[in-house]
Order: structure tokens, then sequence, then C-alpha cells
């Protein structure tokens, strides 16, 4: 996410699977959420309807970034409550100009 640090104040909390995912955001204040559906022990999508689910993270916003191109991906990661879906390959610039909104940065 090396494109984000152009966004002054940013700093970035890693999670290596959706279950340390889930437990980082119980440590860290977490203003976006950027979210790969590929990811060990819970699927993007399910950490997604946790965040929605969870009263403290429901208005979290939650890109999803990921190698699923297909609708059907689209469709359940938007109906689970992503903000926005971007796929790999990107453009950075994309991915830094929609951070930018959400968090209303400059």
């Amino acid at each position: 996410m090396s494109s984000l640090k152009a966004i002054d104040g940013v700093q970035f909390v890693e999670a290596g699977s959706g279950l340390e995912a889930i437990e980082r955001l119980a440590l860290a204040r977490v203003d976006l959420m950027i979210l790969d559906l590929n990811m060990p022990e819970m699927h993007g999508v399910e950490v997604l309807q946790f965040v929605r689910n969870h009263k403290s993270y429901r208005g979290l916003p939650v890109v999803v970034l990921t190698t699923r191109g297909d609708e059907s991906s689209r469709s359940e990661a938007m109906a689970s409550g992503a903000t926005d879906y971007l796929t790999k390959p990107f453009e950075a610039k994309t991915l830094l100009t929609r951070a930018r909104e959400l968090l209303g940065a400059q």
C-alpha cells in the first residue's frame, strides 16, 4: 500500500489473515480498511460481514482490493457492505483517490 503513503498522517496496520484482521481492529483505531477476499483462516467476505455486524465498526469504510474480478464476487462483497470494490492489478492513483475521498483527506 505504498501508494497510500502520499496521504499525510496515514499509518498502516497489516494483517496476514482474516482472523488477524479482526484482532487488529480491536487493538488499534482504524479509519479505513483495505480488504482482500482471498485470505487464510477466514474469507474476506466473512471479515466484512463481521465488520458490518459489529456496532463499533459498522461505519468503517471498507475497500475490497482483490484478484477476483468476476461479477459474483463483486456482488457478494457489495451486498455484504463493501464501500468500494477494486480488482488487481489496479492503478495506484485510483486507490489513492478513493482512500482520500473516504478519509476526507487532501
